[in-house]
């Protein structure tokens, strides 16, 4: 690894950033992290060809305001939260049409905050615990958002009025249906907890639209930890194979769910939460399925990129065609999001939701 002092840097300003370089790396892309970690400069430094390095985001505006903001493929937070130092930087970027580029945060700082701005950035990564290519996962980030501002490549077209409609909509009906299930909302609490302790929501980091990431709302159906315990069930995932590293995870009569938690997840009553999400404008009431950061992950290749261009939703094409059905593959999951992105429609919406009351109730437990 080689690190070098950058040039037209005051001299009382050198420590505050770097230029790091590597002799021999995996990813042809440059990056700019944020921050003082030794071990994540020297993973970073292992993964990436070149990069840039910086103390804090004064530092780190310095910098960009010359032509480096012009080389960097990513940009690697790796500070201790705080909104209003992160829309600062984020609005720097705005103004000087550097928003093209990714933002990703370290996951680290992120474990206890409650109510963190993830439309400021892109992505949430674990660098400690990072196991996926870093150069599909930037390449992928770059096209979604070049996708999103532009949508020139993408056989997906929006209709900015459709688009409005359809929100307008989300709010009418998701705040009627929480007004008129608020009883169901309240004996379902009582169940959960009569039947386990913790907590009686599970919320978790999903990516939906444009590989946004939010906090995702649903009644807790398992236990405690459950979320640890995948590696040791991954041999009963019913997604088997694998496409170019693609990863989901879903398996029949999962241990981990408990007695009403299975009642909970047979009928669709688990989901309910995400009326909240829809009303936050995380969700759509149709759309695709938000997917655990694990597996959107795993979908950065460019044939992916359109399946995160539809909303997320709390029903789509996946639920009224395959939901329940154990011999689903990943082909066909990611052909139906594909296929919704493509023909979305307020029309389209309506026949989805039409059809969605026959396929609430499921017979097979995944």
């Amino acid at each position: 690894m080689q690190i070098e002092t950058l040039q037209n840097v005051p001299k009382t300003e050198a420590k505050s950033y770097l230029r790091i370089a590597t002799i021999s790396s995996k990813t042809a892309l440059c990056f700019f992290y944020i921050g003082t970690d030794n071990h994540s400069i020297k993973f970073l430094t292992d993964s990436f060809k070149s990069g840039f390095s910086a103390n804090d985001f004064e530092s780190a505006k310095k910098m960009l305001t010359g032509e480096e903001g012009c080389a960097v493929d990513a940009i690697i937070i790796d500070l201790p939260y705080n909104e209003k130092d992160l829309k600062a930087f984020y609005f720097f970027l705005k103004n000087r049409n550097l928003d093209n580029i990714p933002i990703i945060y370290n996951g680290h700082h992120l474990k206890n905050e409650s109510s963190v701005q993830y439309d400021l950035i892109d992505d949430v990564i674990d660098l400690f615990n990072w196991q996926f290519d870093f150069y599909s996962k930037i390449s992928f980030l770059k096209k979604s958002k070049e996708y999103v501002y532009t949508r020139t490549k993408s056989r997906v077209k929006v209709n900015p009025e459709e688009s409005v409609v359809k929100r307008v909509l989300d709010i009418i009906l998701a705040s009627i249906l929480i007004m008129l299930l608020s009883p169901v909302f309240i004996i379902i609490a009582l169940a959960i907890k009569f039947e386990s302790k913790g907590p009686i929501f599970y919320n978790a980091n999903r990516a939906g639209r444009g590989f946004r990431i939010f906090k995702f709302y649903k009644f807790r159906t398992m236990e405690i930890n459950a979320d640890k315990k995948i590696d040791a069930l991954a041999h009963l995932n019913q997604y088997n194979g694998q496409i170019d590293g693609v990863r989901f995870f879903k398996i029949s009569n999962d241990p981990r769910i408990t007695k009403v938690g299975r009642f909970l997840r047979n009928t669709s009553l688990d989901e309910l939460p995400q009326l909240f999400n829809v009303l936050k404008g995380d969700m759509s009431l149709v759309g695709n399925r938000p997917l655990p950061l694990y597996e959107a992950a795993t979908l950065t290749t460019n044939e992916f990129v359109e399946r995160f261009m539809a909303p997320a939703g709390m029903t789509g094409l996946w639920q009224i065609k395959k939901r329940g059905k154990s011999e689903m593959s990943i082909d066909e999951r990611i052909e139906l999001d594909i296929s919704y992105a493509r023909k979305a429609s307020l029309l389209y919406d309506f026949w989805i939701m039409a059809k969605t009351p026959a396929a609430i109730f499921q017979k097979s437990d995944v």
